[in-house]
C-alpha cells in the first residue's frame, strides 16, 4: 500500500505541474492572439486613408478620361483631319523651327 501512495502522489505532482505549465503556455498563447489582433486593426485603420488617396486619384483620372472623350471628341477629329490636310512642308518646316 505504501508503494502505492507513493506512485499516487508522484502522478498527482506530475498532473499538477503538467497543468501548471499547460495553463501557462495557453494564457501566453491568448495574450500573443490579442496583441496580433490589435496589430492587424492598427493596419487596417491606416489602410482605408491610402485606399482612399488611390480611389481619389482614379476617379480623377478617370474624369478626365471621359473629359477627354467627350468635350474633345469632336475637336480632336477635326484636328487631326486639319493636319492631314495640310503639305509635307509644313511640317518639315515647323521640324525645323523645333531643331
Amino acid at each position: 500500500m505504501g508503494e502505492l501512495a507513493i506512485i499516487f502522489g508522484f502522478i498527482l505532482i506530475v498532473t499538477i505541474v503538467s497543468l501548471g505549465f499547460g495553463s501557462s503556455m495557453h494564457k501566453r498563447q491568448i495574450a500573443y492572439k490579442e496583441r496580433k489582433e490589435a496589430i492587424e486593426r492598427g493596419r487596417s485603420d491606416a489602410a482605408p486613408s491610402a485606399s482612399a488617396k488611390k480611389i481619389e486619384k482614379l476617379e480623377q483620372r478617370v474624369r478626365v478620361l471621359e473629359r477627354l472623350a467627350t468635350d474633345r471628341g469632336q475637336d480632336l477629329a477635326s484636328q487631326i483631319e486639319d493636319l492631314r490636310s495640310l503639305p509635307d512642308s509644313v511640317f518639315q518646316a515647323a521640324e525645323r523651327e523645333k531643331a
